[in-house]
């Protein structure tokens, strides 16, 4: 199975977002360029996760995007889930629905491995995905070093 690119950028924000102290807050253009997205991809995926409850945004002079303190317990195959939304990895019954839907065996081998996959998921943490030896490679970056 492949995250959309919308889902990868979520989760390099929310981990990025998850290393900075809680009084830390950055913009969401230097957070685009520290995991080395396009700001135009960093925006969406933060009014996703703003959405979600998973990040929050300040304003004023101390303002910016900081983790919501609460999230860092969240788990990473709900966040998954939610970013992906529902559906099924091949698209049977789209615009020019597969001929063999009706005998198929594949359409459910393919959703109990997507279940696997995010149950696989579940009992990983936002915290969990910061540890050593990731929390000091994240901490680190800075705008124009990320590779993806």
């Amino acid at each position: 199975m492949r995250l959309t690119q919308g889902t990868d950028v979520a989760l390099r924000i929310t981990m990025r977002l998850a290393v900075l102290g809680e009084d830390a807050a950055v913009t969401t253009r230097e957070v685009a360029d520290a995991v080395g997205v396009p700001h135009s991809h960093a925006a969406k995926a933060v009014t996703r996760l703003r959405h979600l409850g998973v990040i929050e945004a300040r304003r004023g002079r101390h303002g910016g995007l900081a983790l919501n303190p609460a999230s860092r317990g969240t788990s990473v195959g709900w966040l998954v889930r939610e970013l992906e939304g529902v559906g099924d990895v091949v698209a049977c019954d789209g615009a020019q629905p597969c001929p063999l839907r009706a005998a198929c065996r594949l359409r459910s081998a393919l959703a109990a491995a997507q279940q696997a996959f995010y149950a696989a998921l579940d009992p990983i943490t936002i915290e969990d995905l910061v540890a050593a030896p990731a929390g000091p490679v994240l901490l680190s970056l800075t705008p124009g070093s990320a590779t993806g």
